[in-house]
């Protein structure tokens, strides 16, 4: 019988053995190959050369010949002006592919040695950085199948200690008004792009951005999806009576993406809700559509990703209460 992919030696090419064993110059080396694959470029004004001009401390740096400014692997990046040695980072992007479902803050706080709110900011630009990847993607297409769901988190309304006076807490004048849902459209054999509503009525125009014409959409019995009957062509199916049919209506693949976000949060964040939530949503889809890569290739993509992207929309400057990047 043959073993599960993540018990199998192809999803194990790095270790975090490996990375703590490099010195600072190969981390500095894995960083720069990712970010300038054909040779380092100036960031301010594109010139191609530029020489090392390392810090007194060793901290590389490089300076323009054209324009004569300085700056290092990261300068605006998501790890734009950071603190800690580039293979303290490379050791976080890998113990956060190892977690399958998820890695806390608290937890990556003690295998990094730093402060919690340290690991905390660390950990949402890693989400950040997988998030770039799903920015303006679209799926499905002409023959193709996409599901549709929703899965609402957050806003929980404890119950009152006595039954008399309990309220019944479906009612929106019991609620707390924090209640969200993450709907996902999920190609089938393809990619997982989710985003955070207030209801799943609200998602209408952001699923017709997201989906390509010529779509055939999957999606279960509720009322909000009704509605996308009329740009696509649309199979419903109602889980009261079934979840799957021998058509093949069914939306396991988008349940299958919830699995994984539940279980992350009840595993390892326990609460993922309010502003954060869709980050979270994010690095679910991603984990999801890269599950069959190996960590050392997850690695890469990640730190590819981070060295990539632009500085931080939700972090640059957070505890020095500067105004967010534009």
């Amino acid at each position: 019988m043959a073993s599960h992919f993540l018990l199998s030696a192809r999803a194990r090419t790095l270790s975090l053995v490996q990375v703590m064993r490099m010195d600072d110059a190969e981390a500095e080396t894995v960083f720069r190959n990712l970010r300038w694959p054909e040779g380092v470029v100036c960031v301010h004004c594109e010139c191609p050369t530029v020489y090392e001009c390392r810090r007194p401390s060793g901290a590389l740096r490089f300076r323009c010949k054209a324009c004569r400014k300085d700056f290092s692997i990261t300068s605006g990046t998501i790890f734009a002006f950071h603190k800690m040695p580039l293979r303290q980072y490379l050791a976080a992007i890998a113990i956060f592919v190892n977690e399958c479902k998820g890695k806390s803050a608290l937890a990556l706080s003690r295998d990094l040695g730093v402060q919690y709110k340290t690991s905390f900011v660390l950990a949402h630009k890693i989400r950040e950085a997988m998030a770039s990847e799903l920015k303006g993607m679209k799926v499905g297409g002409e023959g193709k199948i996409v599901e549709v769901d929703g899965l609402y988190a957050g806003g929980y309304v404890k119950p009152t200690n006595f039954l008399e006076n309990r309220r019944d807490r479906r009612l929106a004048r019991n609620q707390s008004g924090k209640r969200r849902v993450v709907v996902v459209v999920r190609e089938r054999g393809g990619r997982t792009v989710p985003a955070v509503f207030k209801t799943e009525a609200e998602a209408q125009g952001w699923i017709a951005s997201r989906v390509a014409k010529d779509t055939h959409i999957m999606a279960d019995e509720a009322s909000s999806w009704n509605q996308l009957g009329d740009r696509f062509e649309i199979t419903r199916i109602d889980h009261s009576k079934l979840y799957s049919d021998l058509t093949g209506g069914y939306t396991n693949n988008a349940e299958s993406y919830f699995s994984r976000l539940r279980r992350g949060e009840a595993g390892h964040h326990h609460h993922i809700s309010g502003p954060y939530l869709v980050r979270y949503a994010q690095e679910s889809a991603w984990r999801e559509d890269h599950r069959r890569m190996d960590n050392g290739r997850q690695t890469s993509a990640i730190a590819g990703l981070a060295m990539n992207a632009p500085a931080s929309v939700d972090w640059c400057g957070y505890w020095q209460r500067s105004a967010k990047a534009a």
